[in-house]
């Protein structure tokens, strides 16, 4: 579209919010100073397309526009969300859960989407303030409620905000009623929103909820003499400015945890993450408020979680005292490890128990739970997948935990979201365990790589802008399909899975079906020495995302060094002959 139709059209679209009653005066202002404005950039961003509500819900950057998360974008998405509701649940009492976290706009976001369910007759239960996904998650199904809506961006940068919709088995939302709540919404103008809210129909809560789902967190807990043993365990925590500062420090303690020190600049509710480029557990530069503190003050560990607490960091000292930051596989090979083994030792493991991970999730936890007799299963990319396991065999197998390798984990079965509050708690009891036996959480998993064999985990973004870029990237797993690689780095590839078209293919060629509960753009390829290479185009961004995992065997907890320069070198082995 030429730059001048484009213009026009976003002109045009920005000259309806100004006509409409319905828009604020605050609002208006902001739009007229964007059509006034000689550049045409911010006009254009903010009206060249309506923001998107996706099967997770919405994401963008906060302001005026269609392209942007405001209250009135919010509205329209709600009111589709009510219809739904309405739909599903014919002549029904229906329920909803609303939350937010730390982040700017958050609580008037949550206020007119409790005040627009409460408008279509539908009862709202809205927390009294921020709160954490997974207790959002926790009280959809504690008050037996239908649905939920948490609004958060996650780890996301400050100018954004995101609105996360869930069902009543208190999970993001599966087909198929995620398409359903996307047409519904679509067929919202913003003449049918219903914004004047229904105060009978909205019920804050806050304080007993809190201890009803802290008393759930207790579940989680394996060994409780291990930390009665090791009560002061040196732990540092930082809430990254968002909704764990107070529930996480209180399930620490709740467990027996003594000695928890709180990074302070961090625990200060803030939207604006002052003290951090971006509220990301994964990036290092978040860490390194609590890893100074750590310092300081000779901490066994520093642990962290992002801005609504579902995922979380951990921060260990390796062979030589210095701090090091586990990856998200590190995290749950070493949450699988420690379930496995305590529960089998303390006589608490069952043969029907099974653990999940995500298909990009490292085989290291796999190769553990085959080795121990437990059932380990595959599944999607994102929590919502793992609970559809868990609710497939509730009332007939018993999960215990499961994970993915960015940074979520989920260690029971009363939430249905990533768990950072509980998992927080998990990893500490994990640390008293090992300090227990004279060990640190780095010669944890040292152990672990040695009795299971070393992995190396690598992700390479290739990141292809515009729609030239989304051809390209089309076009390159079209031809990853049509000529699979017959050996990668060396070794032949034994096995690839295309959950495109759910086949498997060996070294012969030889098809077998895949069984998944839905077709996904992703590519794996297996070969013979172990390496595992997943291929997926981001749904989000312009990207194509490689998953490398190399795996060896580990003669002793200081070969770590040297296994990993060789892993390294395969990774660079196979970047070259991929082209990357």
């Amino acid at each position: 579209m030429e730059n001048q139709e484009l213009i026009a059209q976003c002109s045009a679209e920005a000259q309806k919010w100004l006509d409409s009653p319905i828009y604020d005066a605050e609002t208006k202002q902001a739009v007229k100073a964007m059509l006034e404005a000689e550049d045409k950039t911010a006009l254009i961003d903010a009206f060249y397309r309506s923001l998107e509500f996706g099967t997770g819900g919405l994401r963008g950057i906060m302001g005026p526009g269609t392209n942007r998360m405001n209250k009135y974008i919010v509205g329209m998405a709600t009111q589709g969300f009510a219809n739904y509701l309405l739909k599903a649940f014919p002549e029904q009492e229906i329920s909803v859960v609303v939350g937010h976290d730390c982040r700017n706009e958050g609580r008037m976001y949550a206020e007119s989407v409790a005040a627009i369910f409460s408008a279509n007759g539908i009862k709202a239960y809205l927390f009294e303030s921020l709160r954490p996904t997974p207790e959002i998650s926790f009280a959809i199904r504690q008050l037996g409620a239908k649905a939920g809506v948490n609004v958060t961006a996650s780890h996301n940068p400050k100018e954004y905000n995101g609105y996360k919709a869930y069902w009543e088995d208190g999970a993001q939302v599966l087909a198929p009623h995620d398409t359903g709540i996307i047409e519904e919404v679509n067929k919202v103008a913003i003449e049918d929103v219903k914004f004047e809210a229904n105060w009978d129909l909205i019920e804050i809560i806050g304080g007993e909820m809190d201890f009803d789902y802290m008393t759930a967190v207790h579940e989680a807990l394996i060994d409780q003499e291990v930390i009665n043993r090791q009560k002061d365990l040196n732990i540092v925590y930082s809430a990254m400015h968002g909704t764990g500062r107070v529930i996480v420090p209180l399930c620490l303690r709740s467990w027996g945890f003594q000695n928890i020190h709180v990074v302070p600049e961090q625990m200060v509710v803030d939207g604006n993450f002052p003290t951090v480029v971006s509220p990301n557990p994964e990036n290092a530069e978040a860490m390194t408020l609590g890893m100074n503190l750590g310092t300081k003050l000779n901490a066994d560990l520093v642990v962290a979680t992002d801005p609504d607490a579902d995922r979380l960091a951990i921060v260990c000292r390796d062979n030589k005292g210095e701090w090091m930051i586990l990856n998200g596989n590190q995290t749950a090979l070493m949450f699988c490890y420690y379930i496995i083994k305590n529960k089998k030792n303390l006589g608490q493991l069952k043969s029907t128990d099974f653990l999940v991970k995500t298909i990009v999730t490292t085989e290291s936890i796999a190769n553990i739970a085959k080795k121990e007799g437990v059932e380990i299963r595959d599944c999607y990319t994102g929590f919502k997948w793992i609970a559809r396991e868990i609710a497939l065999s509730e009332g007939k197998q018993k999960y215990i935990g499961g994970g993915e390798e960015s940074f979520g984990f989920l260690p029971y079965d009363k939430v249905r979201d990533k768990d950072a509050p509980a998992s927080i708690c998990l990893i500490c009891e994990i640390a008293a365990w090992a300090k227990d036996q004279g060990k640190t959480l780095y010669d944890l998993l040292m152990q672990i790589y040695v009795d299971y064999g070393f992995s190396l985990e690598h992700t390479i973004n290739v990141t292809k802008p515009g729609k030239s870029g989304a051809d390209e990237i089309k076009a390159m797993m079209e031809n990853f399909r049509a000529n699979r690689p017959k050996s990668i780095a060396g070794s032949t590839v034994t096995l690839v899975k295309d959950y495109g078209v759910l086949k498997t293919y060996d070294a012969e060629g030889n098809e077998a079906p895949l069984d998944m509960p839905c077709t996904s753009n992703v590519l794996q390829w297996f070969t013979e020495d172990g390496t595992k290479i997943s291929v997926r185009p981001s749904g989000t961004e312009p990207k194509i995302k490689f998953y490398c995992e190399i795996h060896g065997e580990m003669g002793c907890p200081n070969c770590y060094a040297s296994a990993k320069e060789d892993a390294l070198k395969k990774i660079e082995a196979i970047k070259q002959e991929l082209g990357l």
